[in-house]
């Protein structure tokens, strides 16, 4: 093998290493599945939540009551985010969305939706809003969590 050969080798091993490297952190923060089982993160998950979610969403995440009837003003109570309501169903980078910038019709809710959801991208980081769902995720049995984590792992593909 020439040194011209070798050199030519390294240089594209570099490439390709710093390609993947750059790729990897240009990816979208949410992307991966946010796994319940780091319990300093479940810990932070649980005082944000409570200082932030539980007002609305039930210091057991049981949600408001009727949840999926229409308030007189048209919205919908908060829904529960433990085994009897519907976020299980959505992959976790549609849940740190809906965190982070509220329901938006036509991306994370239906056309014309109007939710009492605020936004929270002004007042948790995207480490915080991670520990919050790590947190809701860990009240989840494992039946409902694993369902969650195929559906987060197919969006990915």
């Amino acid at each position: 093998m020439s040194q011209r050969t070798l050199i030519f080798g390294v240089v594209g091993v570099v490439t390709i290493g710093a390609a993947a490297i750059f790729y990897s952190t240009m990816r979208p923060s949410g992307s991966a599945f946010i796994d319940p089982a780091d319990q300093a993160l479940v810990m932070q998950g649980r005082a944000i939540y409570a200082n932030n979610c539980a007002a609305c969403h039930g210091e057991s995440l049981q949600g408001q009551p009727n949840w999926r009837d229409r308030m007189p003003n048209g919205r919908l109570p908060a829904p529960p985010h433990d085994k009897t309501g519907h976020t299980w169903h959505h992959p976790d980078a549609m849940l740190v969305d809906m965190v982070k910038n509220g329901l938006v019709p036509g991306k994370t809710a239906p056309p014309s939706y109007v939710s009492d959801m605020p936004a929270y991208r002004d007042i948790l980081s995207d480490q915080e809003i991670i520990a919050v769902l790590a947190y809701i995720k860990s009240n989840w049995p494992p039946k409902v969590l694993e369902a969650q984590k195929d559906v987060t792992l197919q969006r990915q593909n």
